[in-house]
C-alpha cells in the first residue's frame, strides 16, 4: 500500500462520492478488469463504456480516484446512446495485491460518473510486518525493529537496501538466512526458504513542516532492490511525539 497518497485519494472520494449519477455512463463488466500488473509496472489502460440515455453528455473532465493514473484521453462529447473510449497511463509502483481503483467522470452540469476497476498487482517481495510502533517518542531517542523478508515464489532471495530518502533518518542491517514461513505469525529460521533478516534503526526522527503541527507519528521507510528495481517496498512507522 502506498501510504503517501491515501488521505488524498480519501478526499477525492468524499468530495465526488455523494454526486454521482447513475445509469447514464456505463462501463460493462463492472468492476472492469484490468488484468495483472507486476509492481512498478506503467501500463496504458484502455476502458469502454457507452451513454445510454437519449441525451448528448458534454465531458469537462476524467480523473482518478486512487494513487498511478494520468494522461486521460477522452472525448468532449459523447452522443446519445453512443460508445466512449476512455485511456490512460497507469503507474503500479507502491502497489501490492488486489487493486479497486475508481475513474471519475465529470460532465459540464457538475455530475459525475463512476467506472470501477478491478485488477491485481504482483509484489516480488514478501515482508513478514510491514508495520512498526515507535510508542511514545522524543526527539533523538534510538529505536530498532527486527523482521524478515522474502521472495513471493519462495525461491529468490531478495536484496534490499534502503532509498535515497529513507537514508536520511533511518540505518539498515542485513543478514542471509534460511526461514520457515508455513505459520505467519510465527516466522522462524531453519527452513527451506531464502530470505533476509533485516534491522532497521534510527537514531532520531525528524520533525519538520506539518509534522510540527501534529503529534502523531508517520514515517514512511522506502527500499529498493537490484534483483527488482521495478518493485517500490516499504514499511510505516507510527508513534506519539512526546513533548
Amino acid at each position: 500500500m502506498n501510504y503517501k497518497k491515501f488521505s488524498l485519494a480519501f478526499l477525492v472520494a468524499f468530495f465526488v462520492a455523494p454526486v454521482l449519477a447513475q445509469d447514464i455512463i456505463r462501463f460493462v463488466p463492472d468492476p472492469y478488469p484490468i488484468g495483472y500488473a507486476d509492481q512498478g509496472d506503467v501500463k496504458h489502460i484502455v476502458i469502454k463504456g457507452a451513454n445510454v440515455t437519449d441525451k448528448e453528455i458534454v465531458l469537462e473532465t476524467v480523473m482518478g480516484q486512487g494513487i498511478g493514473m494520468s494522461n486521460f484521453k477522452y472525448p468532449t462529447k459523447i452522443a446519445p446512446n453512443a460508445p466512449i473510449t476512455i485511456e490512460f497511463d497507469m503507474d503500479f509502483a507502491g502497489m501490492d495485491g488486489q487493486i479497486n481503483p475508481v475513474v471519475v467522470i465529470v460532465d459540464s452540469q457538475g455530475k459525475s460518473y463512476a467506472a470501477q476497476l478491478d485488477g491485481y498487482v504482483k509484489n516480488p517481495i514478501f515482508f513478514g510486518e510491514k508495520l512498526f510502533d515507535t510508542g511514545y517518542y522524543a526527539p533523538n531517542e534510538k529505536r530498532e525493529w527486527t523482521f524478515y523478508v522474502w521472495g513471493i515464489d519462495k525461491k529468490t532471495r531478495p536484496d534490499l537496501a534502503l532509498d535515497e530518502n529513507a537514508q536520511k533518518e533511518f540505518k539498515l542491517k542485513t543478514k542471509n538466512v534460511m526461514l520457515n514461513v508455513d505459520d505467519m505469525g510465527k516466522i522462524k529460521e531453519g527452513g527451506k526458504v531464502p530470505g533476509l533478516k533485516l534491522t532497521l534503526s534510527t537514531n532520531g526522527l525528524s520533525r519538520s513542516g506539518w509534522e510540527l503541527k501534529q503529534k502523531s507519528i508517520r514515517k514512511i521507510v522506502g527500499f529498493k532492490s537490484k534483483k527488482f528495481p521495478k518493485a517500490t517496498p516499504e514499511v510505516l512507522i507510527v508513534g506519539y511525539w512526546k513533548d
